[in-house]
Protein backbone atom coordinates (compact mmCIF):
# COMPACT_ATOMS: atom_id res chain seq x y z
CA UNK A 1 0.00 0.00 0.00
CA UNK A 2 1.42 3.38 -0.70
CA UNK A 3 2.26 5.99 2.01
CA UNK A 4 1.29 9.13 1.41
CA UNK A 5 4.39 11.31 0.76
CA UNK A 6 5.22 13.87 3.97
CA UNK A 7 5.92 17.32 2.69
CA UNK A 8 8.15 19.62 4.68
CA UNK A 9 9.11 23.66 4.58
CA UNK A 10 12.16 24.96 5.75
CA UNK A 11 12.14 28.91 6.69
CA UNK A 12 15.71 30.18 6.79
CA UNK A 13 16.83 33.68 8.59
CA UNK A 14 20.39 35.41 9.02
CA UNK A 15 23.73 34.32 7.31
CA UNK A 16 25.02 32.00 4.66
CA UNK A 17 26.04 29.95 7.21
CA UNK A 18 22.25 28.79 7.74
CA UNK A 19 21.33 28.85 4.69
CA UNK A 20 24.25 25.87 4.00
CA UNK A 21 22.69 24.34 7.38
CA UNK A 22 18.99 24.70 6.10
CA UNK A 23 20.38 22.81 1.97
CA UNK A 24 21.83 20.17 4.42
CA UNK A 25 18.86 19.88 6.94
CA UNK A 26 16.83 19.77 2.94
CA UNK A 27 18.90 17.20 2.36
CA UNK A 28 18.40 14.83 4.90
CA UNK A 29 14.66 15.16 4.91
CA UNK A 30 14.73 14.13 1.25
CA UNK A 31 16.59 11.14 1.83
CA UNK A 32 14.09 9.97 4.30
CA UNK A 33 11.23 10.26 1.78
CA UNK A 34 10.14 13.89 2.40
CA UNK A 35 8.98 16.32 -0.43
CA UNK A 36 8.79 20.31 -0.21
CA UNK A 37 6.21 22.25 0.04
CA UNK A 38 6.50 25.91 -1.20
CA UNK A 39 3.50 26.56 1.32
CA UNK A 40 4.39 26.47 5.16
CA UNK A 41 0.23 25.64 5.45
CA UNK A 42 0.34 22.38 3.20
CA UNK A 43 3.50 20.97 4.87
CA UNK A 44 3.51 18.04 7.96
CA UNK A 45 7.13 19.32 8.90
CA UNK A 46 7.96 22.69 9.78
CA UNK A 47 11.67 23.59 10.28
CA UNK A 48 12.71 27.54 11.30
CA UNK A 49 16.11 27.73 10.97
CA UNK A 50 16.85 30.94 13.23
CA UNK A 51 19.04 34.18 13.63
CA UNK A 52 19.54 35.48 16.87
CA UNK A 53 22.38 38.40 15.70
CA UNK A 54 20.12 40.80 15.95
CA UNK A 55 16.79 41.47 18.23
CA UNK A 56 14.22 42.01 15.04
CA UNK A 57 15.08 38.25 13.34
CA UNK A 58 14.63 37.11 16.54
CA UNK A 59 11.37 38.04 17.19
CA UNK A 60 10.42 37.59 13.21
CA UNK A 61 10.75 34.07 14.34
CA UNK A 62 8.49 34.08 17.10
CA UNK A 63 5.43 35.34 15.47
CA UNK A 64 5.88 33.05 12.69
CA UNK A 65 6.33 29.95 15.68
CA UNK A 66 2.91 31.35 17.26
CA UNK A 67 1.19 31.11 13.87
CA UNK A 68 2.11 27.29 13.40
CA UNK A 69 1.65 26.49 16.89
CA UNK A 70 -2.10 27.36 16.53
CA UNK A 71 -2.18 24.89 13.38
CA UNK A 72 -0.62 22.78 15.68
CA UNK A 73 -3.36 22.49 18.53
CA UNK A 74 -5.75 21.39 15.48
CA UNK A 75 -3.38 19.01 13.89
CA UNK A 76 -1.07 16.95 16.07
CA UNK A 77 0.63 15.52 13.36
CA UNK A 78 2.19 18.61 12.36
CA UNK A 79 6.16 18.38 13.37
CA UNK A 80 6.97 21.92 14.34
CA UNK A 81 10.95 22.56 14.73
CA UNK A 82 13.16 25.43 15.53
CA UNK A 83 17.12 25.38 14.66
CA UNK A 84 19.88 27.42 14.42
CA UNK A 85 21.35 30.18 16.70
CA UNK A 86 17.83 30.81 18.73
CA UNK A 87 17.30 27.27 19.72
CA UNK A 88 21.06 27.33 20.82
CA UNK A 89 20.80 30.46 22.74
CA UNK A 90 17.16 29.62 24.44
CA UNK A 91 17.88 25.69 24.49
CA UNK A 92 14.93 24.73 27.06
CA UNK A 93 13.39 27.92 27.69
CA UNK A 94 11.65 27.82 24.23
CA UNK A 95 9.46 24.49 25.47
CA UNK A 96 7.86 26.53 27.90
CA UNK A 97 6.99 29.94 25.63
CA UNK A 98 6.10 27.53 23.00
CA UNK A 99 5.05 23.76 23.99
CA UNK A 100 3.94 22.57 20.38
CA UNK A 101 7.73 22.52 19.87
CA UNK A 102 8.81 19.07 19.36
CA UNK A 103 12.84 19.46 17.97
CA UNK A 104 14.98 21.94 19.28
CA UNK A 105 17.97 22.04 18.33
CA UNK A 106 21.75 24.01 17.77
CA UNK A 107 23.92 24.88 14.72
CA UNK A 108 25.85 21.38 15.76
CA UNK A 109 23.19 19.42 15.70
CA UNK A 110 22.49 19.59 11.91
CA UNK A 111 23.87 16.57 10.63
CA UNK A 112 22.33 14.79 13.45
CA UNK A 113 18.64 15.82 12.03
CA UNK A 114 17.54 12.35 11.17
CA UNK A 115 18.22 11.02 14.38
CA UNK A 116 16.90 13.16 16.61
CA UNK A 117 13.54 13.04 14.21
CA UNK A 118 13.49 9.47 15.29
CA UNK A 119 13.15 10.20 18.97
CA UNK A 120 10.56 12.80 17.93
CA UNK A 121 8.50 10.04 16.38
CA UNK A 122 8.47 7.99 18.85
CA UNK A 123 6.63 10.45 20.90
CA UNK A 124 9.48 12.53 22.66
CA UNK A 125 10.04 16.55 22.74
CA UNK A 126 13.62 16.45 22.03
CA UNK A 127 15.92 19.26 22.84
CA UNK A 128 19.93 19.02 21.25
CA UNK A 129 21.89 21.85 22.11
CA UNK A 130 24.83 20.48 24.19
CA UNK A 131 28.41 21.24 22.40
CA UNK A 132 29.41 18.70 20.10
CA UNK A 133 32.15 18.02 17.22
CA UNK A 134 30.32 18.51 14.25
CA UNK A 135 31.12 15.31 11.58
CA UNK A 136 31.26 15.28 8.05
CA UNK A 137 28.03 14.04 6.35
CA UNK A 138 27.23 12.25 3.26
CA UNK A 139 24.21 12.88 2.68
CA UNK A 140 23.48 15.29 -0.50
CA UNK A 141 22.18 18.72 0.25
CA UNK A 142 19.24 19.70 -1.73
CA UNK A 143 20.67 23.21 -2.79
CA UNK A 144 18.51 26.37 -3.88
CA UNK A 145 20.58 26.38 -7.18
CA UNK A 146 22.44 24.54 -9.66
CA UNK A 147 25.01 27.20 -10.74
CA UNK A 148 26.17 28.01 -7.52
CA UNK A 149 26.94 26.38 -4.29
CA UNK A 150 27.81 27.34 -0.10
CA UNK A 151 30.82 24.98 0.71
CA UNK A 152 31.06 25.07 4.70
CA UNK A 153 35.22 25.10 5.64
CA UNK A 154 35.05 26.11 9.67
CA UNK A 155 32.11 26.11 11.73
CA UNK A 156 32.29 27.82 14.95
CA UNK A 157 34.43 31.02 16.20
CA UNK A 158 36.86 31.56 18.64
CA UNK A 159 36.81 35.49 18.51
CA UNK A 160 35.20 37.25 21.64
CA UNK A 161 33.80 40.25 20.01
CA UNK A 162 31.56 41.88 23.32
CA UNK A 163 28.44 42.19 20.87
CA UNK A 164 28.37 38.87 19.28
CA UNK A 165 26.77 36.20 20.29
CA UNK A 166 27.77 33.81 17.23
CA UNK A 167 30.73 31.74 19.64
CA UNK A 168 27.80 31.13 22.50
CA UNK A 169 25.47 29.77 19.87
CA UNK A 170 27.92 27.88 17.13
CA UNK A 171 30.71 26.77 19.22
CA UNK A 172 34.28 27.01 19.25
CA UNK A 173 36.50 26.50 15.78
CA UNK A 174 36.29 23.26 13.93
CA UNK A 175 37.89 23.36 10.44
CA UNK A 176 37.26 20.65 7.91
CA UNK A 177 39.76 18.21 6.59
CA UNK A 178 40.90 20.17 3.09
CA UNK A 179 40.54 16.20 1.82
CA UNK A 180 36.99 16.73 2.75
CA UNK A 181 36.10 19.95 1.12
CA UNK A 182 38.02 19.00 -1.74
CA UNK A 183 35.75 15.95 -2.21
CA UNK A 184 32.33 18.28 -1.59
CA UNK A 185 34.03 20.56 -4.56
CA UNK A 186 34.42 17.85 -7.13
CA UNK A 187 31.18 16.40 -6.32
CA UNK A 188 29.99 19.48 -7.16
CA UNK A 189 31.84 19.91 -9.93
CA UNK A 190 30.81 16.55 -11.03
CA UNK A 191 27.13 17.97 -10.73
CA UNK A 192 27.95 20.98 -13.09
CA UNK A 193 28.24 23.81 -9.92
CA UNK A 194 30.31 26.31 -11.52
CA UNK A 195 31.26 28.83 -8.50
CA UNK A 196 31.86 27.96 -5.04
CA UNK A 197 31.79 30.54 -2.07
CA UNK A 198 33.57 28.77 1.06
CA UNK A 199 32.01 29.77 4.20
CA UNK A 200 33.18 30.43 7.61
CA UNK A 201 32.15 32.89 10.71
CA UNK A 202 36.07 33.62 10.44
CA UNK A 203 37.10 32.58 7.38
CA UNK A 204 40.90 33.34 8.02
CA UNK A 205 41.17 31.00 11.39
CA UNK A 206 41.14 28.07 8.91
CA UNK A 207 43.14 25.55 10.33
CA UNK A 208 44.13 26.54 13.25
CA UNK A 209 42.84 23.65 14.80
CA UNK A 210 44.13 21.14 12.19
CA UNK A 211 46.78 19.22 13.88
CA UNK A 212 50.50 20.67 13.63
CA UNK A 213 52.20 23.52 13.72
CA UNK A 214 55.90 24.22 12.60
CA UNK A 215 58.56 25.45 15.18
CA UNK A 216 58.04 29.15 13.91
CA UNK A 217 54.11 29.13 15.70
CA UNK A 218 52.69 28.93 11.54
CA UNK A 219 49.88 26.81 11.27
CA UNK A 220 51.02 24.03 8.71
CA UNK A 221 47.69 24.83 6.92
CA UNK A 222 45.52 27.83 6.70
CA UNK A 223 42.92 29.36 4.12
CA UNK A 224 45.46 30.45 1.88
CA UNK A 225 46.73 26.76 1.35
CA UNK A 226 43.47 25.54 0.93
CA UNK A 227 42.66 27.96 -1.86
CA UNK A 228 45.86 26.79 -3.68
CA UNK A 229 44.65 23.00 -2.92
CA UNK A 230 40.98 23.34 -4.34
CA UNK A 231 42.15 25.96 -7.10
CA UNK A 232 42.51 23.63 -9.63
CA UNK A 233 39.70 21.40 -9.64
CA UNK A 234 38.21 20.78 -13.13
CA UNK A 235 34.96 22.47 -14.08
CA UNK A 236 34.59 24.73 -11.08
CA UNK A 237 35.50 28.50 -12.60
CA UNK A 238 34.63 30.65 -9.72
CA UNK A 239 35.57 30.83 -6.04
CA UNK A 240 34.42 33.22 -3.51
CA UNK A 241 34.80 33.57 0.07
CA UNK A 242 33.31 35.00 3.19
CA UNK A 243 33.89 36.40 6.01
CA UNK A 244 37.00 37.63 6.87
CA UNK A 245 38.17 38.81 9.91
CA UNK A 246 40.57 41.98 9.33
CA UNK A 247 42.82 40.57 12.86
CA UNK A 248 43.75 37.54 10.62
CA UNK A 249 43.98 38.77 6.71
CA UNK A 250 47.26 38.47 5.20
CA UNK A 251 49.28 39.88 2.75
CA UNK A 252 49.92 35.75 1.45
CA UNK A 253 46.06 35.97 1.11
CA UNK A 254 45.74 39.05 -1.05
CA UNK A 255 48.75 38.03 -3.46
CA UNK A 256 46.99 34.32 -3.76
CA UNK A 257 43.98 36.14 -4.85
CA UNK A 258 45.43 38.08 -7.37
CA UNK A 259 47.73 35.15 -8.78
CA UNK A 260 44.65 32.94 -8.83
CA UNK A 261 42.68 33.69 -11.81
CA UNK A 262 39.34 31.37 -10.26
CA UNK A 263 39.10 33.31 -7.14
CA UNK A 264 36.76 36.84 -7.36
CA UNK A 265 38.31 39.33 -6.52
CA UNK A 266 35.94 40.68 -4.14
CA UNK A 267 36.51 40.95 -0.48
CA UNK A 268 33.86 40.88 2.22
CA UNK A 269 35.56 42.65 5.35
CA UNK A 270 33.66 43.78 8.12
CA UNK A 271 35.11 47.04 10.02
CA UNK A 272 31.87 47.35 12.48
CA UNK A 273 33.80 50.86 13.30
CA UNK A 274 35.38 53.82 12.35
CA UNK A 275 36.95 54.41 15.50
CA UNK A 276 39.67 52.72 17.29
CA UNK A 277 38.01 53.71 21.09
CA UNK A 278 34.67 51.65 19.92
CA UNK A 279 36.96 49.06 18.18
CA UNK A 280 38.38 48.46 21.20
CA UNK A 281 34.85 48.11 23.52
CA UNK A 282 34.02 45.64 21.10
CA UNK A 283 36.91 43.89 21.43
CA UNK A 284 37.70 43.54 17.63
CA UNK A 285 41.55 43.41 17.77
CA UNK A 286 42.37 45.45 14.93
CA UNK A 287 43.10 49.14 14.93
CA UNK A 288 41.31 51.48 11.93
CA UNK A 289 45.07 52.27 10.49
CA UNK A 290 45.73 48.60 10.07
CA UNK A 291 42.18 48.52 8.65
CA UNK A 292 42.92 50.71 5.88
CA UNK A 293 46.48 48.97 5.05
CA UNK A 294 44.46 45.92 4.10
CA UNK A 295 42.49 47.59 2.18
CA UNK A 296 45.19 49.49 0.55
CA UNK A 297 47.20 46.21 0.04
CA UNK A 298 43.91 44.94 -1.96
CA UNK A 299 43.61 47.88 -4.13
CA UNK A 300 47.61 47.66 -4.86
CA UNK A 301 47.42 43.82 -5.86
CA UNK A 302 44.08 44.52 -7.58
CA UNK A 303 42.99 48.03 -8.59
CA UNK A 304 39.63 46.42 -9.54
CA UNK A 305 38.85 44.45 -6.57
CA UNK A 306 35.57 44.74 -5.21
CA UNK A 307 35.37 45.62 -1.53
CA UNK A 308 32.02 45.26 0.99
CA UNK A 309 32.23 45.23 4.43
CA UNK A 310 29.62 45.41 8.02
CA UNK A 311 29.35 48.09 10.48
CA UNK A 312 27.43 48.41 13.53
CA UNK A 313 26.32 52.18 14.76
CA UNK A 314 24.95 53.05 18.31
CA UNK A 315 27.18 50.88 20.04
CA UNK A 316 27.42 51.52 23.35
CA UNK A 317 28.84 54.67 24.23
CA UNK A 318 29.54 56.12 20.86
CA UNK A 319 29.46 59.24 20.35
CA UNK A 320 28.57 61.44 17.65
CA UNK A 321 32.12 62.16 16.56
CA UNK A 322 32.82 58.44 17.15
CA UNK A 323 29.54 57.80 14.75
CA UNK A 324 31.62 60.46 12.24
CA UNK A 325 34.78 58.51 12.37
CA UNK A 326 32.51 55.88 10.42
CA UNK A 327 30.98 58.04 8.21
CA UNK A 328 34.35 59.26 6.88
CA UNK A 329 35.91 55.61 6.79
CA UNK A 330 32.80 54.61 4.33
CA UNK A 331 33.28 57.69 2.34
CA UNK A 332 36.72 57.22 1.90
CA UNK A 333 36.92 53.61 0.97
CA UNK A 334 33.76 53.89 -1.22
CA UNK A 335 32.51 50.01 -0.34
CA UNK A 336 30.78 48.43 -3.33
CA UNK A 337 28.53 47.16 -0.53
CA UNK A 338 28.22 48.13 3.01
CA UNK A 339 25.98 46.42 5.00
CA UNK A 340 24.64 48.14 8.06
CA UNK A 341 22.82 47.63 11.45
CA UNK A 342 22.00 49.39 14.88
CA UNK A 343 23.44 47.81 17.88
CA UNK A 344 21.36 45.12 19.38
CA UNK A 345 22.09 44.08 22.63
CA UNK A 346 22.08 40.19 22.74
CA UNK A 347 21.75 37.78 25.47
CA UNK A 348 24.47 36.58 26.85
CA UNK A 349 27.01 39.78 25.91
CA UNK A 350 29.06 41.83 27.81
CA UNK A 351 27.83 44.91 26.27
CA UNK A 352 24.53 44.11 26.44
CA UNK A 353 25.05 45.09 30.49
CA UNK A 354 26.90 48.35 29.76
CA UNK A 355 25.00 51.33 31.43
CA UNK A 356 25.70 53.72 28.32
CA UNK A 357 23.51 52.29 26.29
CA UNK A 358 21.82 54.57 23.40
CA UNK A 359 18.63 55.30 22.54
CA UNK A 360 16.23 53.94 19.84
CA UNK A 361 15.85 57.12 18.49
CA UNK A 362 20.09 58.09 17.89
CA UNK A 363 20.66 54.69 16.74
CA UNK A 364 18.01 54.89 13.95
CA UNK A 365 19.14 58.59 12.96
CA UNK A 366 22.74 56.90 12.94
CA UNK A 367 21.67 54.09 10.64
CA UNK A 368 19.73 56.63 8.06
CA UNK A 369 22.30 58.80 7.78
CA UNK A 370 24.85 55.67 7.08
CA UNK A 371 22.39 54.14 4.91
CA UNK A 372 22.20 57.31 2.45
CA UNK A 373 25.98 57.54 2.40
CA UNK A 374 25.85 53.66 1.24
CA UNK A 375 23.60 54.26 -1.79
CA UNK A 376 26.01 57.29 -2.40
CA UNK A 377 29.02 55.61 -3.11
CA UNK A 378 27.25 51.87 -4.27
CA UNK A 379 25.66 54.11 -6.88
CA UNK A 380 29.41 55.73 -7.72
CA UNK A 381 31.21 52.12 -7.84
CA UNK A 382 28.87 51.19 -10.07
CA UNK A 383 28.60 54.11 -12.39
CA UNK A 384 32.66 52.87 -12.99
CA UNK A 385 31.53 49.73 -14.47
CA UNK A 386 29.42 51.68 -17.33
CA UNK A 387 30.84 50.86 -20.93
CA UNK A 388 33.26 48.58 -19.11
CA UNK A 389 32.79 44.53 -20.31
CA UNK A 390 32.23 42.29 -17.58
CA UNK A 391 32.31 38.65 -16.84
CA UNK A 392 28.89 37.37 -15.69
CA UNK A 393 28.40 33.92 -14.75
CA UNK A 394 24.59 33.20 -15.90
CA UNK A 395 22.36 32.14 -12.67
CA UNK A 396 18.30 32.05 -13.69
CA UNK A 397 16.13 33.89 -15.24
CA UNK A 398 15.15 37.35 -14.29
CA UNK A 399 11.74 36.75 -11.97
CA UNK A 400 10.33 40.24 -13.10
CA UNK A 401 11.10 39.99 -16.76
CA UNK A 402 11.70 36.49 -18.37
CA UNK A 403 13.45 37.84 -21.55
CA UNK A 404 15.85 38.42 -19.14
CA UNK A 405 18.60 36.53 -17.46
CA UNK A 406 20.61 37.59 -14.32
CA UNK A 407 23.80 36.24 -13.01
CA UNK A 408 26.97 38.30 -11.06
CA UNK A 409 29.88 39.77 -12.20
CA UNK A 410 33.50 38.80 -10.78
CA UNK A 411 33.06 41.45 -8.33
CA UNK A 412 29.25 40.39 -6.97
CA UNK A 413 27.17 43.07 -8.54
CA UNK A 414 23.94 41.42 -10.06
CA UNK A 415 23.73 41.95 -13.34
CA UNK A 416 20.63 42.03 -15.79
CA UNK A 417 20.90 41.61 -19.80
CA UNK A 418 18.19 39.89 -22.43
CA UNK A 419 19.35 35.80 -23.38
CA UNK A 420 17.78 32.45 -23.37
CA UNK A 421 18.19 30.99 -19.89
CA UNK A 422 18.01 27.46 -21.57
CA UNK A 423 21.31 28.31 -23.76
CA UNK A 424 23.33 30.81 -21.34
CA UNK A 425 22.26 28.91 -17.45
CA UNK A 426 26.19 28.59 -15.85
CA UNK A 427 28.08 30.00 -18.92
CA UNK A 428 30.81 32.56 -18.11
CA UNK A 429 29.84 35.31 -20.13
CA UNK A 430 31.43 38.72 -21.49
CA UNK A 431 28.27 41.54 -21.22
CA UNK A 432 29.04 45.25 -22.19
CA UNK A 433 27.43 47.64 -19.32
CA UNK A 434 24.98 49.93 -20.37
CA UNK A 435 23.16 50.93 -17.21
CA UNK A 436 24.36 51.38 -13.61
CA UNK A 437 22.22 51.31 -10.10
CA UNK A 438 23.50 51.13 -6.61
CA UNK A 439 23.76 47.37 -6.21
CA UNK A 440 22.74 45.86 -9.68
CA UNK A 441 23.57 46.13 -13.27
CA UNK A 442 22.16 45.93 -16.72
CA UNK A 443 24.16 45.27 -20.22
CA UNK A 444 23.88 43.64 -23.56
CA UNK A 445 25.58 40.15 -24.28
CA UNK A 446 28.66 41.07 -26.14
Amino acid sequence: MNQTPRHYHITTFGCQMNKADSEQMAGILEKMGFQWSDDPNQADLILYNTCTIRDNAEQKVYSYLGLQARRKQENPNLTLILSGCVAQQEGEKLLQRIPELDLVMGPQHTNRLENLLEDVFNGNQVVATESRHITENITQPRRESTVTAWVNVIYGCNERCTYCVVPNVRGVEQSRTPISIKKEVEDLAAQGYKEITLLGQNIDAYGRDLPGSTETGRHLYNFTDLLYFLHDVPGIERFRFATSHPRYFTERLIQACAQLDKVCKYFHIPFQSGDNDILKSMGRGYTIERYREIIDKIREYMPDAAISADVIVGFPGESEQQFQNSLKLAEEIGFDQLNSAAYSPRPGTPAAHWSDQLSFEVKSDRLQRINHLINTKAAQRSQLRLGKIEKVLVEQVNLKDPSQVMGRTDGNRLTFFAGDINQLKGKVVSVKITATRPFSLTGELV
